[in-house]
Formats: structure tokens, C-alpha cells, sequence
């Protein structure tokens, strides 16, 4: 409400002044030498709003003083004693209505809907795929709009021009038929200059992309996406009807969104056992079955037949931020490991289903990020054995000397050399580059193995952490320090003892073969493992400043 209260004059602002970055937080942040009467009066009631939510979530509860009117008061009285995050009723509010809301300028503002859906505990809520699916049945019962964009809540839009250049493709009839979305790059505000967690993940959001573009298009990477409604109800030709005509793509709302016999409708496809004994979650909306309903749900739509594009202006579509400690990172890669294995071993497995319904190239694309977590094993491998080994003045690789040498070479020059070239070609720069094979190996040694590990335990019957958020609240001191490029290791976790092994024994092992290398020793056979060894010491080197140099030991 707040919110809505201040976009009367924010939006009019970003008119005049032609304002592309449309977060006020951000706005304000990047022209802050800016001194104008009418910049100066926006900002303090920016600052004026944000700091009313504030006080509000500090206090807990919402007292008299914010409550200005008594249609506010109603609104509020629906949150009754009792309610709380797992077990309350839906909540669907109306807080602009584009029939009647204008701006301070005098125009309509759009349609600005608050909906909670209802929760018990006894109902399964399938996380953001559930969430996704209430919204896209109450917006069909209140709008109905063709399009949909889904959005993260930590990303903003950064270029108003986006929708133009998003219906030039939904109108083009060459291709409309069968076109299920449209997706932009997840690209990112506040990166430190070296990016040192490697967050922006530029082979799977650019990268990657531009290959799967070149079949039938990218997979949906859960924000900055452009769906088509009709994509989320059967194939192309063997679309899949809801069952009430209201929540059909072409059905045509003819009644006021605040209307009694709307609002009633839109309360009851909000219901947590609405979904019951129907078509949700498996061959209509947002797919249920993993933790990556994302990845899930355009695999499915691409085995309908239908066609996606990615979109990659020079301009960001969206920004948003990025976690800023190292084990938010992992743990958000931990999650996403999980679900992919869920659609890896499931009956839709992309290399088996997958070839069926969508060619082997595109199956053999999605199952290239379905077994992502896999590559834990030759990381360990390579992270534990030729280390063991040369601590005994065992060779495992071929000598110097031996034609088998240059082939290990040519494998490992070659291997980097185009990932490179990729990373370069997109953008990146050296440093960040060799973040981002850092951040690949650190991930090896923790996230993708326990990950793998608590898919197994799960598969297995035993009980293992629920689905957890990734934290992207910036702390003052944590952003501080990852603005300096300084790793966060933030607390004491079970996924930092491989991590931490590694890089000991890798240390211990590179200092006795450098030791009996100076003392003349033959070390022809041990090359290849000293040159291996020593790759590795130079990517753990954050972690022996958190053991050895640092004064907080990398809290």
C-alpha cells in the first residue's frame, strides 16, 4: 500500500526525467550529486515510505498511526489472531484498480493486485511453483491478460523499453504459434570489480543461451521471463482445457476486478486443496516434482512442442542482486542440485524422455545441467588422489618425456582455452574468468557433493533440511567486505570440511614435492601431479588466508 502510494508520484517523475532505472533505491544511489527541487522532494518521500515499512516489520504490526482510513482498516482486520506463515486463509486485495487509480498527473495507473494464497499444514504448497500457479489462476479470473512476466523480488526493471521489444516477437506470425516464452538474461546490480563468488554465471545465463537458441530455444531460468499464457495449457496443438472455463487462456473477463462474483472466484482457485485430482503441476501450469520448477517447467514445454527465445540487449532488461557471502552461495547451489537430480532420475529423465519428444541435441542440452552435480566426483578425484599418491612418490600421469604427456596437455590447454575464449567473448575479463574456476572447483568439493549426497539420503526415505531461501540482505559489514573482495565464509558449515581438506593436503603435498624437487630428487614422473597440485594451491589460496591470516579466521 505504501508502495503503491508513492508510485502516484514516482511514476509521473520517471516520465519527465526519463528515468531507465526504475528502482528508486537505485535511482537515488546513482545520482546522488543531483540537487534538484523536484529530485530532493521525491527522495524524501522515498525515504519517508521506506522508512514507515521499516519501522512497521521492526515492530511487528501495523499500529493505528499508519491505518489512515477505514477501508485500510478492513484490509488489515483480515490478518485475525492466529495466522501465521504455514497456516493462514488467502488473502487477495485490490490495491490499484486501472479503472479508477490515477497518477498525480492525472493518469490511470495499471492494476496492482495483493494475493497471499491460502496455507495448512496439511497441504503439500510445492515452494515457488505453487506460489506461481496461484497467481497465474487468480490473475486469469481477475484479467486475464495473454502475457505474463515472472520476476524475482530482488530484481527491478532497468530499461521500460523491455515490453516493446518483448511484443515484437509475441506479434510476429512467423513464429507466435508456437512460442511459449520469451527470456532474458539474469544480469546483476552491486558486483564487486572481480565477482569474486563467480554470481554471475555467465555460460549458464549468456552463454549457454545463444547455443540452446540455436534448437529450440533457452530453458526458463525463473526471472526475467515472458510467458505466453496459452504455453501453460497443453502442447501447441493438444492444449489441455482448465477445469472452469474462467481459467481458460481465451477466456475474456467482462466484470470489474472488485466485483463480489470476481473476487469469490479468485479466493477459491487461491485455496490450498484446489490443485486436488487435477491437471496442476503436471500437464497444465508451473511444474511440480523439483526444487528447480524453473529448469522443470520449460524441459516440459519444450517436450510439447513448443519454442522459446532469448533476448540479450546490450541494455540489462532487469538487475538484481546477488548473495555476498560464500555460504549463501553454496547453499543456494545445494538447492538447485537437488532439483535437477529430481528431474535427472524421474520418469521425464532428459536423456531417455527427452530424446523423444525434443531431438537428441536438445536432450542432450538439458541433461548436461540435469547431471550438473555429478561433476563432484572427478573434482574430488582430482582434488584427493594425485595428491595421495605423490605423497608416496607415486606417479599416476605420464612422465615428460612419454607422448602421453602432450595429450594431457592439449586436453587441459584446450579444455580452459575455449571456456575462455566463451567467457571472454561474453564480456568477462581475465580476472573474473579465473573466479569462475575457482568458484567451480569450490563448489565441487561442497555443494554438488552434498547436495548429491542429501539427494541420495532423500531417494532413500531418510529425512534430510527442507527447501531454505538464499539470503540476498545486504548487511552493512558483510557488503562492506565483499565490496573489498574479501571472502565470507558467514558461519561454521559441514559443506567447508572438503573444501578445507583439499586445500591442506593440496598445500602439504605441493610443499614436500617442491622439498624434494630442490634436494634434486627425480621429479620427472611427478610433473603433471605438481603442476595439478599447484593449480589447486593457487585456487584455495582465500581459504588459507581464512585458516592462517586473517583475524576474524574467515567469519
Amino acid at each position: 500500500m505504501e508502495a503503491a502510494e508513492f508510485a502516484r508520484h514516482w511514476l509521473p517523475f520517471c516520465r519527465e526525467h526519463n528515468v531507465m532505472e526504475r528502482s528508486p533505491q537505485v535511482y537515488f544511489e546513482s545520482n546522488y550529486h543531483s540537487s534538484s527541487p523536484h529530485f530532493e522532494k521525491i527522495k524524501i518521500m522515498y525515504e519517508d515510505m521506506k522508512m514507515k515499512v521499516e519501522h512497521v516489520m521492526d515492530k511487528g504490526k501495523i499500529t493505528d498511526e499508519y491505518i489512515s482510513d477505514e477501508q485500510r482498516r478492513q484490509v488489515f482486520n483480515k490478518w485475525i489472531k492466529g495466522f501465521t506463515r504455514l497456516n493462514h486463509p488467502t488473502v487477495i486485495q485490490v490495491i490499484l484498480d486501472k479503472k479508477h487509480d490515477k497518477d498525480n498527473s492525472g493518469r490511470l495507473m495499471p492494476n496492482l493486485i495483493y494475493v497471499s494464497r491460502e496455507k495448512n499444514n496439511t497441504s503439500p504448497h510445492h515452494f515457488k511453483a505453487g506460489a506461481l500457479n496461484v497467481l497465474l489462476r487468480v490473475s486469469a479470473v481477475m484479467t486475464n491478460a495473454p502475457i505474463i512476466l515472472t520476476q524475482d523480488c530482488d530484481m527491478y526493471s532497468n530499461d521500460p523499453q523491455t515490453l516493446l521489444r518483448i511484443l515484437c516477437y509475441l506479434s510476429d506470425p512467423a513464429i507466435k504459434s508456437n512460442l511459449a516464452f520469451i527470456q532474458f538474461p539474469q544480469r546483476f546490480h552491486g558486483l564487486n570489480k572481480q565477482d569474486i563468488y563467480a554470481c554471475e554465471y555467465k555460460h549458464h545465463f549468456q552463454v549457454n543461451p545463444m547455443g540452446f537458441d540455436g534448437l529450440k530455444g533457452p530453458s526458463y531460468i525463473g526471472s526475467g521471463c515472458f510467458f505466453h499464457r496459452r504455453a501453460l495449457f497443453g502442447g501447441p496443438s493438444t492444449p489441455v482445457p482448465p477445469e472452469i472455463p474462467e481459467l481458460s487462456p481465451d477466456h475474456v473477463v467482462s466484470k470489474p476486478i472488485q466485483s463480489q462474483e470476481i473476487l469469490s472466484l479468485a479466493h477459491h482457485v487461491a485455496g490450498c486443496n484446489y490443485e486436488n485430482q487435477t491437471n496442476w503441476g503436471s500437464k497444465s501450469g508451473f511444474r511440480y516434482g523439483s526444487l528447480v520448477e524453473d529448469y522443470n517447467t520449460s524441459y516440459r514445454l519444450h517436450c510439447e512442442g513448443w519454442k522459446s527465445l532469448f533476448c540479450n540487449p546490450k541494455r540489462a532488461a532487469f538487475l538484481g542482486d546477488v548473495p555476498i557471502t560464500l555460504f549463501d552461495v553454496l547453499s543456494q547451489n545445494k538447492r538447485w542440485c537437488i532439483g535437477l537430480f529430481e528431474v535427472a532420475f524421474s520418469k521425464y529423465n532428459p536423456l531417455i524422455f527427452g530424446s523423444q519428444y525434443m531431438g537428441v541435441l536438445m536432450s542432450l542440452a538439458y541433461s548436461h545441467y540435469a547431471f550438473w552435480p555429478i561433476w563432484c566426483i572427478p573434482v574430488i578425484f582430482y582434488s584427493f588422489l594425485p595428491q595421495l599418491a605423490l605423497l608416496n612418490q607415486f606417479s599416476i600421469f605420464p612422465k615428460l618425456s612419454e607422448p602421453w604427456f602432450f595429450l594431457y596437455v592439449f586436453l587441459f590447454l584446450g579444455a580452459y582455452g575455449q571456456d575462455f575464449v566463451e567467457f571472454f567473448l561474453a564480456g568477462g575479463t581475465v580476472r573474473r574468468w579465473w573466479n569462475c574456476q575457482r568458484m567451480w572447483m569450490i563448489r565441487g568439493l561442497s555443494c554438488y557433493l552434498f547436495g548429491s549426497v542429501e539427494y541420495l539420503l532423500k531417494s532413500i526415505g531418510i529425512s534430510t533440511h527442507g527447501f531454505s531461501l538464499t539470503s540476498k540482505a545486504l548487511d552493512d559489514e558483510h557488503g562492506k567486505r565483499y565490496g573489498r573482495g574479501i571472502f565470507e565464509f558467514r558461519v561454521p558449515s559441514p559443506l567447508f570440511v572438503p573444501l578445507t581438506m583439499a586445500a591442506i593436503i593440496n598445500l602439504f603435498s605441493f610443499l614436500l614435492g617442491l622439498t624434494a624437487f630442490m634436494r634434486g630428487n627425480n621429479m620427472e614422473g611427478l610433473g603433471l601431479q605438481m603442476i595439478l597440485i599447484g593449480f589447486i594451491v593457487l585456487n584455495c589460496l582465500p581459504v588459507y588466508g581464512a585458516i592462517a591470516l586473517r583475524n576474524d579466521a574467515g567469519k
